[in-house]
């Protein structure tokens, strides 16, 4: 600012536009980029003129931190919106080469980058975003599993490279934005990693969650065993969102045709999902299944079982019975090692009294446990129920949807017949007016030679006149 001078004292209303102009300029990678609508313009400020700033606010580290964090909130804005946009009008699967995704991955470790606490190590400080994506399992259990495969895979060296991976694998799982949700709620997590005006402490960061919802309906697949992510450099490539000031925007398509495109390819990514749900509930009734038979084969084996000791019990009480009526009959010296064998005996029987308990307990919970299966059983087949109820009223829309399509396909059909038969009818139409053109040819033609004819005959009828005379 301070090399661009003003040539005069009073400021000229083009200058005042040109100030306002470069008041709205948003300070990106040390380039002056505006925003025009959707899209960024580069502005050339290097011959401009502006009036002075005896005291400039932009050396003001809040000032720079929030035009910092309004401009990477601008550009994670225009990368998701040119992803999708671009995601569907490609109709397919999106790999780790396709350009608008890279750029996607680029911004958003730009924006988890923005504000980091550098870390004292014995290399040095060390800012890395792997931190605060490692407290998402801590919030959403299902992000165990993608944080797991990432420590696991081979070639990551790097704590940067971890990161990478896992927003990757986030993408494929389609729960970037609920894992940024859940991570930007818990400020009191992110403050030992961000300082306080970072992104992901302000209100930026939950716009850009937000913005993360519209990325579930790309379908996308990564391999990422044999890429290198720890060496890659985030560089933003703005050459994909700036456009000439002057460009003028490109013709739109067919709404009506997009708009049931778009919604087919929900529909069916629905299906997907839902007959995905289907076998994992199938899977599980399944296993349910089983498990209640091997529980009714144990219960079986247990009530024998018990059968059995009550039989021995009873077997047991009739001995020491006979025993004590004999010991009363019997005389003294032979009462000391029958006396041993009923103290025995009672041993045997108070032993056998503990095992029919044991045994009693463990078929009150086999049959608790054969209660709670039979209920999971029940709620299973009421949700597969649902899931297929809902995926019949799916699948009446999906041919609801492809039946309107091939009436938009015959009405082109028709609407192109016409416009050939239009095409036909002006050929023959030009066909007779050349015929047309060519008679009255003719007849100017004979026209002309009656004309002359008739002059002939006057001039003859004329040379007769005087001779009568």
């Amino acid at each position: 600012m301070s090399a661009l001078t003003p040539p005069t004292d009073m400021p000229t209303p083009t200058t005042d536009k040109i100030t306002q102009a470069a008041m709205e300029t948003i300070y990106l990678c040390k380039f002056r980029v505006s925003m025009d609508g959707e899209w960024l313009c580069l502005r050339e400020l290097d011959d401009i003129s502006l009036t002075p700033d005896p005291e400039p606010t932009h050396e003001d580290p809040n000032y720079l931190m929030a035009n910092e964090r309004m401009n990477l909130m601008n550009m994670a804005k225009l990368s998701i919106k040119g992803l999708i946009e671009s995601a569907l009008n490609l109709g397919r699967t999106l790999d780790s080469d396709y350009a608008p995704l890279q750029q996607f991955f680029v911004v958003m470790e730009h924006c988890l980058k923005h504000g980091l606490k550098a870390k004292k190590t014995f290399l040095g400080q060390n800012k890395s975003f792997w931190g605060p994506l490692e407290l998402v399992e801590k919030l959403v259990p299902e992000a165990a599993e993608i944080t797991a495969s990432v420590k696991d895979l081979p070639g990551l060296k790097t704590p940067v490279g971890r990161g990478r991976a896992w927003l990757r694998l986030a993408l494929m799982q389609k729960k970037l934005s609920e894992y940024m949700k859940a991570l930007i709620n818990k400020k009191e997590l992110l403050s030992e990693f961000y300082e306080p005006n970072a992104l992901m402490m302000e209100e930026e960061g939950a716009i850009i969650a937000g913005l993360l919802v519209g990325l579930n309906v790309i379908d996308a697949n990564f391999c990422m065993k044999g890429e290198d992510l720890d060496s890659q450099v985030g560089v933003i490539d703005f050459s994909m969102y700036l456009k000439d000031g002057n460009s003028s925007k490109g013709s739109e398509g067919d709404g009506q045709i997009t708009a049931i495109l778009d919604q087919k390819n929900y529909v069916e990514e629905l299906n997907r999902h839902l007959n995905a749900t289907v076998n994992n509930l199938q899977a599980k009734v399944d296993a349910l299944e089983k498990s209640n038979t091997k529980l009714t084969e144990e219960l079986a084996v247990a009530n024998n079982r018990i059968i059995t000791l009550q039989e021995e019990m009873e077997r047991v009480k009739e001995e020491s019975s006979y025993i004590l009526e004999s010991n009363r009959k019997a005389p003294k010296q032979d009462r000391t090692s029958e006396g041993q064998a009923l103290s025995e005996a009672r041993k045997h029987l108070k032993e056998e009294t503990q095992l029919r308990l044991d045994v009693e307990k463990e078929l009150e919970i086999q049959i608790s446990m054969r209660q709670e299966m039979e209920l999971a059983m029940k709620m299973l087949e009421k949700d597969v129920c649902e899931k297929q109820d809902a995926l019949v009223c799916l699948r009446q829309q999906l041919d609801d949807l492809r039946a309107l399509k091939h009436e938009l396909a015959f009405k082109l059909q028709s609407s192109d017949l016409g416009v050939k038969q239009k095409s036909e009818l002006n050929s023959r139409l030009e066909e007779k007016t050349n015929q047309m053109a060519a008679t009255i040819k003719q007849l100017e033609q004979s026209e002309k030679d009656l004309v002359k004819q008739a002059k002939a005959l006057n001039s003859a009828a004329n040379k007769l006149i005087p001779k009568h005379h």
